[in-house]
């Protein structure tokens, strides 16, 4: 496969997160945890579609070269254009409410 490992790895996180994210934002229901499934990546590709691979661990040095950790308090989620952003910083009021939720 021809894909950055950079990208993979950020693109893991937020497609996991944009799943529990956008089902707790828009219900108004109380944020849930999400978990990343083992041997399990995750990938948003050229053309914007979500796709999860079956992974081995025969070759997992190769995978971790040039990936970088997400830093903790990080957002992501889908423009109105379609594009997929993260935005590191605070998403959550001081009571712990979603900060960008829908409007009321």
């Amino acid at each position: 496969m021809a894909f950055s490992m950079k990208t993979f790895a950020v693109v893991s996180v937020a497609l996991i997160t944009l799943g529990a994210f956008a089902g707790s934002a828009f219900a108004q229901a109380p944020a849930t945890p999400w978990e990343l499934k083992p041997d399990t990546g995750y990938a948003y590709d050229k053309e914007g579609k979500t796709l999860s691979y079956k992974m081995g661990t025969s070759n997992a040095g190769e995978l971790l070269k040039g990936a970088k950790k997400v830093p903790r308090g990080t957002l992501f989620f889908i423009g109105h254009n379609g594009q997929l952003y993260m935005r590191s910083g605070p998403y959550l009021e001081g009571d712990g409410k979603f900060k960008f939720g829908p409007d009321q």
